[in-house]
């Protein structure tokens, strides 16, 4: 993983953030998208890995974002105090130190920004940069030799949104097993229900609103990309920018919005979490063996657990089926409407479930 921190990678960018918020380290590219079914079938036959392609993206219709809005309203005040809780526990970690943020781009990026004004309101000194990680393929070692040139890798925490069933958390875990350039796999998330998380304000599976939405709400950037066309040797991950949703973009207007209760609340202590991890664990694992089981198939790459989870297979992938705790619960309103636009069955999940909801990518016949 030995990068030559000189090697030229690109020019650091702010998306639609304002740039105080966030550093990307990305390489924004060109390309084109690639249909769901089209990109769907190239991923279960083998043939391409999804980090090769992008999906096209859509601004969501005004049903949508009126759903989007209906969360923000119902859940902003508890997101706020989960960014105060988990913000003050980082702070915690080394006093006297910078807090340098390694947000998971794109899910973790609105958190790091939250994160970042948070500890600064409070007179830290707080870094925030944006790097890609990839299922299978690691993180991207030439970002983090950008932040090692400039920063003690010992201060940063890697932050993402959320687990589902803890891919990402166990892919940065192999990615820096060695602690590569001093960097150690510790990762913080909002809501932890999958007990992959080191560090975690919260194991319920709420709907965090930033997770309803794909670019219009990360910066106008898209998910990484990582294919040797787009990525040379010395070269951040790639990614498509969408400067034609600006009219569109509540990136600013969402973390605006909670900034300040974040920064006025009082934090709780989240020091439990560690002691709940191993049952969450057990918990994720016995529910999607069972899934696999019910489906017929041994890829678990097919089972999206979790509200935001679920939300991107609903609008990325191509689902099977949706299942969802409660009908009536508000936090899976969205997932209805989308499933309902899509015409993808739901069914139930058990009321004990530490999920409100999980999708299954439809089978292209590969595993089956």
């Amino acid at each position: 993983m030995a990068v030559d921190p000189s090697v030229r990678a690109g020019t650091p960018f702010s998306g639609s953030y304002d740039p105080a918020d966030v550093t990307f380290l990305l390489k924004p590219v060109a390309m084109a998208a690639t249909g769901v079914a089209d990109k769907e079938a190239a991923i279960q036959s083998g043939r391409r890995h999804y980090s090769e392609m992008i999906a096209p993206e859509r601004v969501p219709d005004a049903s949508y974002l009126a759903l989007y809005r209906a969360a923000l309203a119902r859940n902003g005040a508890r997101l706020a105090q989960d960014v105060a809780s988990l913000a003050a526990h980082l702070a915690g970690r080394r006093p006297g130190h910078d807090v340098v943020i390694v947000s998971l781009a794109r899910a973790g990026t609105p958190i790091g920004v939250l994160l970042t004004r948070t500890l600064r309101a409070w007179g830290h000194v707080a870094h925030h940069y944006s790097v890609s990680i990839i299922r299978d393929r690691g993180i991207d070692a030439v970002a983090l030799a950008h932040i090692a040139a400039r920063h003690d890798p010992a201060d940063a925490v890697f932050v993402d949104g959320w687990t589902g069933k803890g891919a990402i958390a166990a892919e940065l875990r192999a990615a820096l097993a060695g602690r590569p350039m001093g960097f150690v796999p510790e990762l913080a998330v909002i809501a932890d229900p999958a007990g992959q998380a080191d560090i975690a304000a919260t194991e319920d599976d709420y709907l965090i609103a930033s997770g309803l939405l794909n670019g219009i709400v990360s910066g106008l950037v898209s998910r990484s990309i990582l294919n040797a066309e787009m990525v040379k040797p010395g070269d951040f991950h790639a990614c498509v920018t969408y400067p034609q949703h600006a009219g569109a973009d509540l990136s600013r207007a969402f973390v605006d919005g909670i900034a300040p209760a974040a920064a006025t609340a009082a934090p709780r202590t989240i020091d439990g979490h560690a002691g709940r991890r191993k049952v969450l664990r057990e918990g994720c694992e016995a529910m999607v063996e069972a899934l696999l089981r019910q489906a017929g198939t041994r890829d678990r790459n097919r089972i999206k657990p979790g509200i935001a989870e679920a939300t991107r297979a609903l609008l990325r992938r191509v689902p099977e089926r949706l299942l969802v705790r409660d009908p009536h619960d508000a936090d899976v309103a969205h997932l209805l409407h989308l499933a309902a636009e899509h015409q993808v069955p739901v069914d139930t999940l058990g009321h004990d479930s530490q999920y409100r909801a999980v999708a299954i990518i439809r089978s292209l016949g590969r595993d089956a």
